[in-house]
């Protein structure tokens, strides 16, 4: 046989089992600090123990060492285990259990095992009938085993087979990131496992001769292939399960967990505050002993009684909002939360649950009603005294004859109007800041059809309109979009290059208002009609006396100043209404006179 060219042969492999064990205990020695190391230093020690007091062993033929030596043994076998889950908690980011009372106990039977074999003599918990039974040239023993000596071999197999379990679940939970340390490491166990096994069960045809030391041989190869190639130890799952735990637990926003039975899984620190209830108290209660949900969080499955009354399908899935008023104490008074609700499902797309994310939206809504309310009354107050205003001035128009008085009479009267249509414009920004749903809107109507008021409003001005392809009846003009914004933008795009115009212009002869408003479409990517690069381009172009640049610059930067101020809210709408629709505006000079503003608006053909 080819094991015969080799003279103790068992008792070289499982020395060389143990000095590998100790040469990759080395080589990882410079990474201690690193989640799981200094238990990976622990199986290598125990590992080490295994192997070097069975493979010195085989060599001894005196009974009183051969013993010690056998006892060592056991060290080695009883800590292998416990060392190796240690590592597999610590190395999966599950560093809290190796802290837990459940750990505490496995260390403790450690121990207690550990002291069964230094004094079995006294009582052969371990072995009874111990004899030398040679074979292969080396100093094999065969010994009844004793209870503890089963119970130690199969806590060892759970403590490894757990082990392994927690290596493989992080393979499946991260993939291809932490593959290869993982299955290295998980495979690496079982070689010796099964052959401890087989020996704690006389199986074989030597069943004295143990076998899991010279098998920690190709162990201590594939742990050396994750330490080396995979580079173990720079990279580990620790750092994923901690992302998932900060991703919650450290948000401000309180997140509630619920099963489909709408009972709590799981409170982060924020949702314990807001809730006034500890994690361990909520878990498995219903949410509605905390909190009255305003969304309904059904599965829409028949035999939920109010899923057709509250839609609650579309609720959970789509994340519907609505807001809640919660106590929050502490000081802080009633606050008010936006509440999401969302489904939860497994990688399979299997619903397993719901989250429930609480936003505070306190100063945000307190904000939102200071602001409609003045808003209300400013237009209101705006438009009835602008109205008592310029009808006083009408009068005061018809009755004066000396021309300095009528000429402040239409100083008032235009005023007046000024303040009527700053009112109009303040109702325009309100429109704006609600949460208006996109629809299929033709863009080139839309435009066509504020040209035609501005024509009808100032009749005296002349509104160009450009449609470029505007006679192809097949042209395609229709995206999805706010309506409202849209119509915004244009209206006060024009109607700017109107009511600002000074006589002066270059385009007429009488220099009046002229104003040139022309629509295109750019194709998309690679020419295509459709495409995320597709954009409907509105160019409205006057020859009146320019913007200032301060105005232009108030709103590029997005904030008005004591010295850098815009003359009304006409360009301040323009920017809010084309960000509603995703739309960019450029300001530019137009030679030899006036402005020229250009908007892009996205098409969006998902209609």
């Amino acid at each position: 046989m080819a094991l015969d060219l080799v003279p103790a042969w068992p008792a070289v492999g499982s020395l060389a089992g143990g000095a590998g064990a100790l040469a990759l205990a080395w080589a990882v020695r410079e990474h201690r600090g690193r989640p799981g190391v200094d238990w990976f230093l622990g199986v290598f020690a125990a590992q080490a123990t295994w192997c070097l007091s069975y493979g010195l062993g085989l060599l001894v033929a005196d009974p009183t060492l051969r013993a010690a030596l056998e006892a060592t043994t056991w060290l080695g076998v009883i800590w292998t285990g416990i060392a190796f889950l240690g590592f597999a908690l610590e190395y999966t980011g599950r560093s809290d259990v190796v802290r837990s009372r459940l750990f505490g106990s496995i260390l403790g039977f450690g121990l207690l095992s550990s002291a069964l074999v230094a004094t079995n003599p006294l009582h052969g918990s371990f072995w009874t009938d111990f004899g030398r039974d040679p074979v292969f040239g080396v100093e094999t023993v065969s010994y009844a085993f004793g209870p503890w000596a089963y119970l130690t071999v199969a806590a060892e197999t759970v403590l490894v087979a757990s082990a392994v379990f927690l290596l493989v679940d992080t393979l499946l939970s991260y993939g291809p990131l932490y593959r290869r340390e993982s299955a290295a490491v998980a495979l690496s166990s079982l070689p010796p496992g099964f052959a401890l096994v087989a020996w704690a069960l006389a199986l074989g045809p030597v069943p004295q001769l143990q076998l899991a030391p010279i098998m920690f041989v190709p162990h201590v190869l594939l742990d050396a292939y994750a330490f080396d190639r995979a580079e173990m130890f720079d990279r580990n799952p620790t750092t994923s399960r901690a992302a998932e735990r900060t991703a919650i637990d450290d948000l401000r926003d309180p997140i509630v967990a619920l099963a489909l039975d709408r009972r709590v899984v799981r409170l982060n620190p924020a949702a314990e505050t807001v809730l006034g209830v500890d994690a361990e108290t909520a878990r498995d209660r219903p949410l509605a002993d905390f909190l009255d949900l305003p969304v309904g969080v059904d599965d829409g499955s028949p035999d939920q009684p109010n899923a057709a009354e509250s839609g609650p399908d579309e609720d959970a899935s789509s994340g519907s909002r609505e807001t809640v008023e919660i106590d929050a104490g502490a000081g802080t008074g009633r606050r008010t939360y936006a509440v999401s609700v969302s489904r939860l499902t497994d990688p399979n797309g299997t619903h397993v649950g719901y989250t429930v994310v609480l936003s505070d939206v306190t100063e945000r809504e307190r904000r939102r009603q200071q602001l409609e309310v003045l808003n209300r009354i400013l237009r209101h107050n705006l438009r009835n005294d602008a109205g008592v205003v310029h009808g006083y001035g009408e009068i005061l128009h018809d009755r004066l004859e000396d021309p300095e008085l009528v000429q402040m009479a239409d100083a008032v009267e235009r005023r007046a109007g000024a303040l009527a249509a700053l009112g109009e414009k303040a109702g325009t920004v309100e429109t704006l800041l609600a949460d208006n749903d996109a629809v299929a809107t033709d863009v080139r109507d839309l435009i066509g059809s504020v040209v035609a008021d501005a024509r009808e409003r100032d009749d005296a001005a002349t509104v160009e309109l450009d449609v470029e392809g505007g006679s192809d009846a097949d042209a395609d003009w229709v995206t999805r979009v706010r309506p409202d914004a849209l119509q915004a933008v244009v209206e006060n795009t024009v109607e700017n290059a109107v009511d600002h115009h000074d006589g002066e212009g270059t385009e007429r002869e009488d220099g009046g208002t002229w104003v040139r408003t022309s629509l295109r479409r750019e194709s998309g990517a690679e020419g295509e009609t459709l495409g995320d690069d597709a954009r409907f381009v509105l160019t409205v172009e006057d020859d009146g006396p320019g913007i200032p640049d301060h105005e232009v610059e108030a709103v590029e930067s997005g904030r008005e100043t004591a010295l850098e101020h815009g003359s009304g809210l006409g360009m301040w709408v323009v920017a809010w209404g084309a960000a509603a629709v995703g739309a960019d505006v450029e300001y530019a000079d137009r030679e030899p006179r006036g402005t020229r503003v250009t908007v892009s608006v996205p098409v969006v053909d998902d209609l």
